[in-house]
């Protein structure tokens, strides 16, 4: 942000007033992380303010201090549209376009007359909805610039140990526990400050990475024996079909991370999972990728979606067999791209 706009900002949070913050559907750890970290630090400021998510999110998140008062737009929705409505400030993190949120959240988002403040670190983030940004896609998360933008705002004396479990939490998540590429030395002198400040690492990671139910690692382990090689095209992939969640007892978060076991494998560049939700009538997919291919511009590109130029997410409208089949038939026209992907 410029130092014109951090002013702004600094004049806008100057009084208390009824603020909303907004992480995408289906929140992950890093939406749910820099949304409780920016909402403790409002609450201190003497603001009312509210996180309206507009879904629910994994049980394993469920511990992060200040989930219990989100409010959920499709569960919730008076008490979230009462929030939204008299809302002067909206923040809107971890996604860079409305259509994140769900098409009945957005018609409601789009009709206010707020402030809005968009916060996030994915490409080509829509300005046409927001009047102040802070976008960078080099920082590994939004929880990270969570922390970077309460430097900017002279605010960091002001993480708690609830605000830095909030942000480790969203930063760890994003990484896959620090191992991708977008982890700096600033995001490890980040991490450090934030356990000096309270975050119990240990305790997180155990939170996060330790508290598989049975069906879970049942439902992994159907996974895996559906996990399928392209090897021309250096690609691996998985399916999950509604009746194969139904019977492991599917919960929200379950199939979190199954599709860097694809991408683990040796040899391996691209990686995808194909999971059928039959009560939206879509396939979900989430693609992952190392080295120079981006699997944002490929969901982009074929699957209506988009993110990160190694990690990034997708949809398709066709049954399950008719997405893959679309999938393997685009892969061809990728090959020399993804053999050459890794080398330096």
């Amino acid at each position: 942000m410029t130092q014109d706009q951090i002013k702004e900002v600094e004049e806008l949070l100057k009084q208390p007033k009824s603020i909303a913050i907004i992480p995408h559907r289906n929140p992950d750890g890093d939406a749910i992380g820099s949304s409780l970290a920016l909402w403790n630090y409002l609450k201190q400021k003497g603001h009312d303010a509210t996180v309206v998510a507009p879904n629910d999110f994994p049980h394993f998140l469920k511990w992060i201090p200040g989930n219990e008062n989100i409010k959920f737009f499709d569960k919730q929705n008076n008490q979230a549209k009462k929030a939204l409505n008299k809302a002067e400030i909206i923040f809107l993190l971890d996604f860079n376009a409305l259509h994140r949120i769900g098409d009945d959240m957005q018609k409601t988002v789009e009709k206010l007359d707020s402030k809005f403040i968009m916060i996030d670190h994915h490409q080509q983030p829509d300005t046409s909805i927001t009047n102040l940004i802070y976008s960078d896609t080099s920082i590994c998360s939004t929880s990270q610039m969570i922390y970077h933008f309460l430097e900017m705002l002279d605010a960091t004396n002001m993480i708690n140990a609830e605000m830095a479990t909030a942000m480790y939490t969203g930063i760890m998540t994003d990484t896959g526990s620090f191992r991708f590429p977008s982890t700096t030395s600033t995001t490890h002198r980040i991490i450090a400050s934030l356990i000096d400040k309270g975050a119990d690492n240990a305790q997180i990671h155990n939170n996060i990475y330790d508290t598989n139910s049975f069906n879970r690692l049942q439902l992994l382990g159907k996974s895996l024996n559906n996990l399928r090689v392209v090897e021309a095209s250096r690609t691996a992939y998985i399916t999950l079909s509604q009746a194969e969640l139904d019977a492991f007892n599917f919960q929200k978060g379950d199939t979190e991370g199954v599709v860097n076991y694809a991408l683990s494998l040796e040899n391996i560049v691209f990686a995808a999972i194909f999971i059928e939700d039959v009560e939206q009538k879509i396939i979900k997919m989430s693609f992952r990728s190392k080295g120079s291919f981006s699997v944002n511009q490929f969901a982009r590109n074929h699957f209506n979606g988009g993110g990160h130029d190694n990690a990034a997410g997708g949809r398709s409208e066709m049954n399950l067999d008719a997405t893959v089949t679309h999938f393997l038939s685009i892969l061809p026209t990728y090959t020399n791209d993804l053999r050459k992907s890794d080398e330096d």
